[in-house]
């Protein structure tokens, strides 16, 4: 039996598809002990982690090696008064650090919130009295972390420092270093809260989503059927540490699969360099953002970057299918999808032996009853878009959906209106279950009557050879109701002028309804995203509204 096999039960259809997947945890369940330590007793000298930075410094990491720094951590914390129940935020970057110390809060039985270090003293000062935070972990390499914390100063508020000494920080690297390696089991239970994130705020202010114990369980689904990690191999998921996507790829799911992580910590994105370490480490599975995808092909594959890799998966935003086939037809893989959010795990897939269909998301995953529900509250016949919706057992309790909002008991009540998980994601289905993405709720636009996808005319526009990136959007129009706006970040060598446009305009109209067909574009050097990378159109409307 596979060590992640004590957890779940699993079964497969004539094809080797996963068709059932359930979890059963131990009543006390907790990832630090019963799998990290675990995995330190049974194989203490297998490698768990590779990480190395962009300077070309390096540190691999054995499953023994990870128990011990994570129990030296705990007892640092507990001896500055953390202990079970507490919230501490973590700013790490993808320093290895990241690793043991959020290991060693689970340990304790605190409740962990990794957050990206980019935050300003405005965003940290939200997330400290939103969930009132006891403890702030924060780097001091290369990051304005410590100065923003400074800046807003919060009250009562232990502050750790790793990797640089300052006044009114605890030196964690020296503390860890001379702590005991002893530490006794703290008793937790399997459904108390263990994990907090809060969402990107595409569209307002963000939410801080709770998960309990049971969740790291749950991404055994998304590393094993999904990613398809190996013992032997190497797992490589762009992420940082700040944002779900690292849970998805770079701890949960990959050691309880007794498959190595692969951490290459960059502070500028550069698609060369990171081919550079797929290829220099022999990643065998790789999982990215559309984003990065996009970087390769537009930008160019090197030769011989994906020999190691036998396969890759992408899940954040919705895939342009034009860049799925291309990356296909350069590097022989097929990219398969997926779709979740940071309220769950991993709902739709393209899983592990399933058909391909290119341009779906795949099909909902056995965790899970997905419906696409329409306005009226019916199902969605084959075709016909529909809201993505979790329905519950019948015993109400669901694991791989987030415990509730901290401290926003109406948002959570809201979501779970009528008795289902509202994902606030529309989408179609075909009548063989596949699912393809249309857009979120409030980001459709309703031109002369019609409705329209921006994923469907942005998949478009993707297409030609100038646009590396773009997002789609309406303006007021008292006529249309909404005109289609498309604005758009260029590839090296194009210039953004009406002779461009209208050549644009030629290339929608020859591959799409003419009603998608944008009349309005504009052309800007980068795109306003979130601090986990993705497009915000909600900014472009509201630029927009004010013109």
């Amino acid at each position: 039996m596979e060590f992640y096999q004590q957890f779940v039960k699993e079964a497969y259809d004539e094809n080797g598809v996963l068709t059932e997947f359930t979890i059963q945890p131990p009543k006390h369940f907790n990832f630090g002990y019963d799998v990290v330590d675990a995995l330190a007793e049974k194989e203490p000298d297998k490698v768990c982690m590779v990480w190395c930075d962009q300077e070309e410094r390096e540190r691999v990491f054995t499953f023994a090696e990870m128990s011990r720094l994570s129990n030296q951590a705990a007892n640092v914390f507990r001896a500055h008064g953390i202990g079970k129940g507490d919230h501490v935020m973590l700013m790490l970057k993808r320093n290895y650090e990241y690793w043991y110390i959020i290991v060693a809060l689970h340990k304790l039985g605190a409740v962990a919130i990794p957050a990206t270090h980019t935050l300003m003293a405005a965003d940290i000062d939200y997330r400290v009295k939103a969930v009132d935070v006891k403890a702030v972990v924060v780097t001091a390499d290369n990051s304005d972390g410590p100065k923003e914390l400074n800046k807003c100063n919060p009250a009562g508020v232990e502050k750790f420092l790793i990797r640089g000494q300052m006044p009114g920080y605890v030196d964690l690297n020296a503390e860890i270093e001379s702590a005991s390696s002893d530490f006794d089991r703290v008793e937790t239970l399997a459904t108390e809260p263990m994990l907090l994130y809060f969402t990107s705020g595409t569209t307002g202010e963000p939410k801080a989503v709770m998960h309990d114990h049971t969740y790291a369980l749950c991404h055994i689904l998304t590393a094993k059927h999904w990613q398809n990690v190996r013992k032997d191999g190497l797992h490589l998921s762009v992420s940082d540490t700040g944002w779900g996507k690292a849970a998805w790829g770079k701890l949960y799911g990959q050691w309880l699969c007794e498959a190595p992580i692969m951490v290459y910590d960059y502070d500028q994105f550069d698609p060369r360099a990171l081919m550079d370490v797929i290829m220099k480490y022999k990643v065998t599975t790789f999982c990215a953002p559309p984003t990065i995808y996009r970087f390769f092909v537009k930008r160019g594959i090197t030769p011989g970057a994906f020999d190691s890799v036998q396969d890759v998966v992408t899940a954040g935003e919705a895939m342009n299918p034009e860049i799925a086939r291309r990356f296909e037809a350069e590097t022989g893989l097929k990219l398969r999808e997926g779709f979740g959010q940071t309220e769950s795990t991993l709902m739709i897939a393209d899983l592990v032996g399933q058909p391909h269909h290119l341009g779906t998301m795949g099909r909902p995953t056995p965790l899970y009853h997905v419906e696409l529900r329409k306005e009226d509250g019916t199902v969605a016949a084959p075709g016909e878009t529909g809201e993505i919706v979790v329905v519950p057992p019948a015993d109400g309790t669901h694991f791989g959906v987030f415990m509730g909002y901290c401290g926003d008991q109406a948002a959570y009540d809201e979501v779970w209106e009528g008795g289902v998980y509202h994902t606030r994601d529309l989408a179609t289905m075909d009548e063989a279950g596949y699912i393809t993405y249309v857009s979120r709720t409030d980001d459709v636009i309703k031109s002369c009557g019609f409705r329209v996808s921006p994923f469907e005319v942005e998949s478009v526009l993707m297409q030609h050879p100038a646009v590396l990136e773009c997002a789609v959007t309406g303006v007021p129009d008292p006529g249309r109701g909404f005109r289609i706006k498309a604005t758009i970040v260029l590839t090296d060598g194009y210039v953004g002028n009406g002779n461009l446009s209208r050549e644009l305009q030629q290339f929608v109209l020859q591959n799409t309804a003419s009603y998608k067909c944008p009349k309005i574009f504009e052309y800007v050097p980068e795109m306003p995203k979130t601090i986990s990378g993705k497009i915000r159109r909600v900014a472009i409307r509201e630029k927009d509204s004010k013109q």
